[in-house]
């Protein structure tokens, strides 16, 4: 797995940013760049080169899913591997995200184990 890769992570609370990139950082990903919304995150995607975008679902304007939704309509970026960040497991959410083309999901609360058994089963199938 690159770990030199530009993870991108988006969540419109400063903090839940802050813990993530922590969580990213004793993981070894250290090349980690932050959008506060959906719209944000999507210019950003289209500027950069990332290999990994880590989102909230809960966000506005543009919610996570509709963030997911943008990306896999988007030639260039619709591979990219996707993962979908709530505080909430109900199963349409769970439904909702796996047929917009997440790559994989997490509930909070997490840890780095967590994060990082998600991030590894993303990057084989990218």
């Amino acid at each position: 797995m690159d770990k030199t890769m530009n993870v991108l992570i988006v969540d419109d609370y400063r903090t839940m940013l802050r813990i993530i990139r922590n969580l990213l950082k004793q993981l070894d990903f250290n090349n980690v760049d932050e959008a506060t919304d959906g719209q944000e995150a999507l210019a950003k995607l289209r500027a950069g080169n990332f290999g990994l975008v880590i989102s909230d679902w809960n966000m506005a304007p543009m919610t996570g899913l509709d963030l997911l939704k943008e990306v896999r309509a988007d030639a260039r970026l619709k591979h990219m591997p996707f993962i979908m960040i709530t505080a909430e497991s109900k199963t349409e959410n769970v439904v909702a995200a796996k047929q917009a083309g997440v790559s994989n999901y997490i509930v909070k609360p997490f840890n780095a184990e967590t994060l990082k058994e998600k991030i590894e089963k993303v990057m084989v199938h990218a």
